[in-house]
């Protein structure tokens, strides 16, 4: 994420400013919300929604429903917000379904750039990248010494192609002319449970799913993607430190379909500002691993064409498919 974290934070006071009487326009909503959440219940986007629709519902006057409609990495609910038509669904999704998921994928039925309408950035967390203890390394130089005098033997997991954990070690990979091979998974701890066990030697995980193996032991921690130290676990240098690329987080997002009033994003970026601003919701992310953020629709438009423009070259580069 190259967006400085203070510009975030601008946008999260702007956010909290009193709405303007009737700038969500007349009579909206006029019946029941959908809040379709790209995931299934109990994932950290679906805590995030759930959130935020029950703040919507108290604020609106209406029933904002979640509805998890999770499937194909998070296309298939993005695409649900993307193409409704009735005028009152919203919906949560994350980095790829709604930022790189047409380069990845163009017989995607959307296209992030321009299907979806940018709300607010809600949440992001940095991924720490993680060996198996067997792994002779303590940091990411001496990780990619070990990969070049081993070339093909080290394996990598994440929990997709495209993925930011695939994508992230794909890049090391690339920088340093590494053979490695990619391992993809059902979900994240089944990934880490794989470099826990020995059977994968590599992985760019969440620092919520990882950092506890970290404390244990289980694997080694050799760097983080934040753009700074990370306050859960300041004992781990930063990617960027150690001249391994740009800060990155994963992150979760509230998008509106086409053709939603501006004067209604802007009404639902403040009040998701206010529901992030909750201190029983900041405790809720954080215990998840997240940092909750908070923005209005152009600092989200202006970082979803941030992520388009780093991964999208890296994505056609290397030729990455979802199959891959």
């Amino acid at each position: 994420m190259t967006l400085p974290r203070r510009a975030l934070l601008g946008a999260t006071a702007a956010t909290l400013l009193p709405a303007a009487a009737g700038a969500q326009g007349p009579a909206w909503p006029e019946r029941p919300v959908r809040v379709v959440i790209a995931f299934p219940p109990g994932s950290t986007p679906d805590l995030a929604g759930r959130a935020v629709a029950q703040h919507f519902a108290q604020v609106f006057g209406q029933p904002f429903v979640p509805e998890n409609r999770a499937g194909a990495g998070g296309a298939i609910g993005t695409e649900a917000v993307a193409k409704a038509t009735d005028g009152h669904t919203l919906g949560i999704s994350i980095g790829g379904p709604a930022s790189t998921a047409r380069i990845l994928n163009p017989q995607l039925g959307y296209d992030p750039a321009t299907d979806l309408v940018p709300v607010s950035l809600l949440t992001r967390l940095p991924f720490v990248l993680v060996v198996h203890p067997s792994v002779p390394a303590t940091s990411v130089a001496e990780l990619v010494a070990h990969a070049r005098a081993n070339p093909g033997r080290l394996n990598y997991g994440s929990v997709g192609a495209g993925t930011l954990g695939h994508l992230l070690v794909a890049e090391l990979a690339a920088r340093h002319g590494l053979e490695m091979t990619h391992v993809p998974f059902r979900s994240v701890p089944q990934g880490v449970l794989e470099v826990v066990a020995g059977r994968i030697q590599v992985m760019a995980a969440a620092s919520g799913a990882v950092l506890g193996q970290v404390r244990e032991g289980s694997v080694r921690a050799l760097g983080i993607s934040s753009d700074g130290r990370f306050p859960a676990a300041p004992d781990i240098p930063t990617l960027s430190e150690q001249g391994e690329g740009e800060p990155a987080y994963g992150w979760i997002a509230l998008f509106a379909p086409p053709g939603t009033p501006e004067a209604r994003v802007r009404r639902l970026a403040e009040e998701a500002g206010r529901a992030l601003a909750a201190p029983e919701t900041a405790r809720a992310m954080q215990a998840a691993g997240f940092e909750t953020v908070g923005s209005d629709s152009e600092t989200l438009r202006r970082f979803v064409a941030e992520e388009i423009a780093r991964w999208g070259p890296l994505i056609r580069r290397l030729g990455i498919r979802p199959e891959s």
